[in-house]
C-alpha cells in the first residue's frame, strides 16, 4: 500500500524551529494534513522524540524515530531509528561529540524542551546547530552498528548539502536512500543506485507536507519502513 510520509522535520528544539512547532502542533498538523507516517529530526538530538511519541500515539499517527546530524565536514545527514529508545541513546552518544558553545537565543533562536501540554519545562543551553567532532565515515559506522539508517540530507540543497559540502556521495559507504530536494538539479551521474526520499525539512507547521510523497510499505511504521529502505 502507499502511505503518504513526509521524514523531516524539525521541533522548537531545533534552534531553526518556529515556536510553534511544538509536539502537538507538529501531530495535529500532520494529522489533518493526513500524513500516515512523520519523522520529527531535529538537530544532533533526539532528547524531544519521547514527548511527541506520546502525542503521536495518543493522536494516531505513525513516528520514525530520528535526528539530523551535521558531521564533522558541514554535512547533514538523518538517522533514523526503530525505536525512540534507540534514537534517544544514540542522541547521548553524539551530545559530548558537539562544540561546547553557549546558544544565543536572540541570535539563534530558542531550543525549548516541551511536556505534553506544550509547556516549556526547561532550555537546551548547548548550541545545537554546530558541526559534531565526527566525520561522515565516524557517525555513518556509528548509525548503521546501532541498527539505525544512515541517509545524507537534502544532498543537492545548500551548503550542507553532501554534494556541496564534499562534491560527491562516497562510494565506499553503504548509503541505502539519500534525501533529494524536487526541484533542484541532481547529477545524472556518480550517484549510487539507491532509493530517494523526498521531505519537507518542515521549520514551520505550514511548510509540512501535504499528502504528496508516499511510500510504498506494508504498513506505516518504522519496522515496515526499514524493509522497505534494506529490500
Amino acid at each position: 500500500m502507499k502511505f503518504a510520509v513526509d521524514l523531516h522535520m524539525h521541533s522548537c528544539l531545533s534552534p531553526c524551529g518556529d515556536m510553534d512547532m511544538t509536539p502537538n502542533n507538529i501531530i495535529n498538523m500532520c494529522k489533518l494534513k493526513g500524513l500516515d507516517m512523520i519523522a520529527v529530526t531535529d538537530h544532533n538530538t533526539a532528547m524531544q522524540l519521547p514527548v511527541i511519541q506520546k502525542v503521536a500515539d495518543y493522536v494516531g499517527v505513525s513516528l520514525l524515530p530520528g535526528l539530523e546530524v551535521t558531521t564533522r565536514e558541514e554535512a547533514h545527514m538523518l538517522a533514523y531509528f526503530r525505536t525512540v529508545e534507540e534514537a534517544v541513546d544514540f542522541s547521548k552518544y553524539i551530545y559530548p561529540h558537539l562544540p561546547p558553545i553557549k546558544n544565543k537565543p536572540k541570535l539563534f533562536g530558542i531550543q525549548a524542551y516541551m511536556n505534553e501540554d506544550d509547556e516549556i519545562i526547561s532550555e537546551e543551553e548547548r548550541l545545537l546547530i554546530t558541526a559534531l567532532d565526527l566525520s561522515i565515515d565516524e557517525l555513518f559506522c556509528e548509525i548503521s552498528g546501532r541498527g539505525g539508517i544512515a541517509v545524507p540530507a537534502h544532498i543537492n540543497r545548500g551548503a550542507n548539502g553532501l554534494l556541496q559540502a564534499l562534491g560527491f556521495v562516497s562510494a565506499e559507504l553503504d548509503f541505502k536512500a539519500l534525501e533529494v530536494t524536487k526541484g533542484l538539479p541532481l547529477p545524472h551521474k556518480g550517484l549510487p543506485e539507491v532509493k530517494h526520499l523526498h521531505s519537507s525539512d518542515a521549520h514551520y507547521l505550514e511548510n509540512i507536507f501535504e499528502r504528496e510523497e508516499f511510500l510504498e510499505l506494508d504498513k506505516p511504521t518504522p519496522e515496515a519502513f526499514f524493509d522497505y529502505i534494506l529490500a
